[in-house]
């Protein structure tokens, strides 16, 4: 089950929140409960008192009626008072509540029935008049014990509820309140523990990487969490890392065959060419027979110009004007070398100040001034511009190489992508963290491509 960083922190407190509502709906139960206890302890209070509220006022009004019965007269006094005695009576009587084994039972309904048939509005004679009371009264002293007996019982219960309701309600809070919080310990030990193992881990893995020991770190077969993401993205990093330092070994291995190329063709087959030059030179000025002589000048021209195929060859390999002057210098030397005869196109350079204080290693000052001969060749060669620029400058610790031409662009995506010029460009800016783009030239047509390099380190260097 995938359960995310967040969550794992959450799931603790979420714990402790759920027991504390479920403790909370328990305590809301049984105040429930004994809310209702309440009721029917109130409604048999109730009814009790309306009992005898009822009693009395149907022995006076008994009294009173045998009275006028007896008279045979009754003043308007005691017809109001009689009037006034059964309102009170039945509406005592309205006022009793079904309680426990009155509920259902009919006993309250026959009760009305009965202060109804005692209306004294219907004249009724004095033996019914008795008989009903006598039933009346008969039934509210039944009704009387009944509560009495029920209010009593009530009570006694009530109070053990009561205690019973707070020894139940303390035991169970602190049984709740300790479980959730060992609950809530015991889940925030355990996740806190395995992310900050994890975390442990994965911080070690990214030291012994920027450490410089490429040692490919473990990745999960499965991503359950942020973590595990972040443990394949460091994997996947530390790959592409590997291949960019064997690819940055690769052409530091190269360059530097080319730098030992270049010193042994100077040292050696320069050095015999230049010994065989000065010979030939010396016999053509020993030579009396002048087709000799013309034959001598002609193999001394060949030589010499041998020679400076030769230096050329060296200057590719390993251009000793950059490890001399720098990267400025070599580029600007190699487009007066090889660009500046009329039927190449017109380029324009602009090299900034800055980047002569620039503290760049060997390996990139060699992959930059190969990058720019590249890009420089790739004009030459395909764009058909009659005019480029090559801007060599830096904006806000950033070293910005770019080859702008005028020419038709890069009409086939597929070079773009697959170009082997192109790729190669892409490995060497690579191999030096340098991003590079092919866009859209400023000009009405070509195209633009641009190198970008941080260098805030190198300028931090320096002016320190």
């Amino acid at each position: 089950m995938r359960i995310t960083v967040k969550q794992q922190v959450l799931l603790a407190p979420a714990t402790i929140l759920i027991l504390l509502i479920l403790l909370l709906v328990f305590m809301q139960y049984t105040y429930w409960d004994l809310s209702s206890k309440r009721r029917e302890a109130k409604a048999i209070g109730t009814t009790f008192i309306s009992v005898a509220e009822a009693d009395m006022a149907a022995r006076r009004l008994h009294v009173l009626l045998r009275t006028m019965q007896h008279t045979g007269m009754g003043s308007p006094e005691d017809m109001a008072l009689v009037a006034d005695l059964y309102e009170r009576m039945l509406t005592s009587v309205n006022r009793i509540k079904p309680f426990g084994p009155l509920e259902g039972s009919g006993h309250v309904s026959h009760l009305v029935e009965l202060a109804e048939n005692l209306n004294p509005a219907d004249s009724p004679e004095i033996e019914k008049t008795a008989e009903s009371f006598a039933r009346f009264r008969a039934e509210l002293s039944a009704l009387s014990n009944i509560t009495q007996i029920y209010r009593n019982q009530s009570r006694m219960a009530q109070d053990q509820d009561v205690n019973q309701l707070v020894e139940r309600t303390a035991t169970v809070s602190m049984a709740v309140l300790v479980l959730a919080i060992l609950l809530g310990l015991l889940i925030s030990i355990y996740f806190s523990r395995r992310i900050l193992n994890r975390v442990q881990l994965l911080s070690s893995n990214a030291v012994r990487i920027a450490d410089g020991k490429l040692e490919l770190p473990p990745a999960p077969d499965h991503i359950h969490d942020e973590l595990d993401t972040l443990a394949v993205s460091i994997n996947r990093m530390t790959k592409r890392l590997i291949r960019v330092v064997s690819t940055e070994k690769l052409l530091e291995g190269a360059e530097e065959e080319r730098r030992r190329i270049a010193m042994d063709l100077h040292d050696q087959s320069l050095s015999d060419l230049s010994t065989i030059l000065r010979g030939l030179q010396n016999l053509s000025n020993d030579l009396i027979d002048e087709a000799k002589q013309q034959k001598t000048e002609k193999l001394e021209q060949d030589l010499e110009r041998a020679i400076t195929n030769l230096r050329d060859i060296m200057n590719n390999l390993h251009p000793q004007t950059l490890d001399i002057l720098g990267l400025g210098a070599a580029i600007e030397a190699h487009l007066e070398h090889h660009c500046c005869t009329d039927d190449l196109p017109e380029y324009h350079l602009y090299i900034d100040p800055e980047v002569n204080k620039l503290n760049f290693d060997r390996v990139k000052q060699l992959a930059l001034y190969r990058i720019a001969v590249e890009a420089i060749q790739n004009v030459i060669k395909h764009a058909a511009a009659s005019r480029y620029e090559i801007n060599l400058e830096i904006r806000e610790n950033t070293l910005i190489l770019s080859v702008e031409d005028n020419g038709k662009g890069i009409l086939d995506e597929n070079i773009r992508i697959n170009g082997r010029g192109l790729n190669n460009i892409r490995e060497r800016a690579r191999a030096i963290s340098a991003e590079v783009d092919w866009k859209a030239s400023r000009f009405s047509s070509g195209t633009r491509f641009e190198l970008t390099l941080s260098c805030k380190s190198q300028t931090t260097h320096e002016q320190a």
